[in-house]
């Protein structure tokens, strides 16, 4: 099973940041378990989510040559529970700590102005298109952001 995790990008800026939003429906399949009779998104899946925008900063600055897989997490912390109905907004920004062989990034979910998820981590540029159809993916991108 493949988890999409990103609904909307709503604004980046080439090689430094994006922002972009996920949607939480109660009708997710993770949800029915994480918590039974209680739902709530696993925090490491907005951890997940924050890795997945990354790759499309990451493919949007290198004009969809190569994606953001992460290699570590630096530090993690979670601050509260992420429900349906809520609609987190994830921002992530490249930090000056980036080597050419070694990106590093920090990222913050929230919701409701209300700090979810504050991560640091680390990850590295593979080829676009030895995991993807680029071409697939160029229109993914332009249905995320509304062709921004």
């Amino acid at each position: 099973m493949r988890y999409l995790l990103i609904d909307r990008i709503i604004e980046w800026k080439s090689g430094e940041k994006i922002l972009g939003i996920k949607n939480i429906a109660m009708s997710e399949d993770f949800l029915e378990y994480h918590f039974p009779r209680n739902p709530v998104m696993p925090g490491v899946l907005l951890l997940e989510a924050m890795s997945q925008l990354t790759g499309w900063l990451e493919a949007a600055s290198s004009d969809f040559t190569s994606w953001f897989l992460i290699t570590k997490v630096r530090s993690c912390k979670f601050y509260g529970f992420s429900l349906p109905g809520d609609q987190v907004e994830l921002t992530v920004e490249r930090s000056a700590r980036s080597e050419p062989g070694c990106l590093v990034y920090s990222g913050t979910a929230m919701a409701e102005g209300k700090r979810k998820v504050v991560a640091e981590f680390e990850g590295e540029r593979v080829p676009f298109d030895e995991i993807e159809d680029v071409n697939e993916q160029r229109k993914f991108f332009s249905l995320l952001t509304r062709g921004q």
